[in-house]
């Protein structure tokens, strides 16, 4: 497994990348984001181009504009927060593209096979796979939420040499022994565990006693 390098932020202040990829389960990427700015950390957040509808159809939020810098205004005006940074995954130049820069991870929340088979093949054909690259050629905490069912053999195959390099891979799946009231107590259910992954502390779900 490969050794995960320390944080080195350089505010201080945890900083995470966050890429929404076009698979259903898009109201848990929407979450984790919301949880993520609510401690007070920076988001660097990309949104695939058929996420943008999926997120749209699943949850009835509408985050993409005309433009990369609408859909970056719309994005900052629903999370209500000045720590989110949106880069569009055409923008192979952004920041989270090179391993200068400092980041404390990265999470892939739905994680689409495509998305899951040009990480683990080192593709990096938009800027979703090229932070993943960055993350794991720099050993940070990489994160991924594979969002598919049945898996075939060639989803397995990519999930496995993904976590012999140390990625975690984190299936959407939820659990009943907490009695979810709702969909929203399945959603942080499943977003906790994801944090948890990533050694942050939340109140999302009652633990196990």
């Amino acid at each position: 497994m490969k050794r995960q390098a320390p944080t080195l932020t350089q505010d201080k202040k945890p900083t995470f990348i966050v890429a929404v990829s076009g698979a259903s389960g898009s109201i848990y990427g929407v979450r984790l984001v919301e949880e993520l700015l609510k401690s007070q950390y920076n988001v660097h957040l990309c949104i695939s181009t058929t996420a943008f509808s999926i997120i749209r159809v699943e949850t009835g939020i509408e985050l993409e504009g005309t433009t990369v810098a609408e859909s970056a205004r719309k994005i900052q005006s629903h999370f209500s927060s000045r720590n989110i940074r949106y880069h569009s995954e055409h923008n192979l130049a952004a920041p989270v593209s090179s391993g200068s820069f400092m980041t404390d991870g990265m999470f892939v929340v739905p994680c689409s096979m495509k998305t899951l088979s040009g990480i683990a093949n080192g593709y990096a054909n938009n800027l979703i796979e090229r932070a993943a690259d960055v993350i794991l050629k720099e050993g940070r905490r990489l994160i991924l939420a594979p969002r598919e069912m049945p898996f075939n053999s060639i989803h397995l195959e990519n999930m496995l040499k993904l976590s012999r390099l140390g990625v975690t891979i984190a299936p959407p799946v939820p659990a009943f022994y907490q009695k979810p009231k709702d969909i929203h107590d399945i959603v942080d259910f499943v977003v906790g565990k994801i944090l948890d992954s990533a050694g942050i502390q939340h109140d999302l779900f009652k633990r196990w006693e």
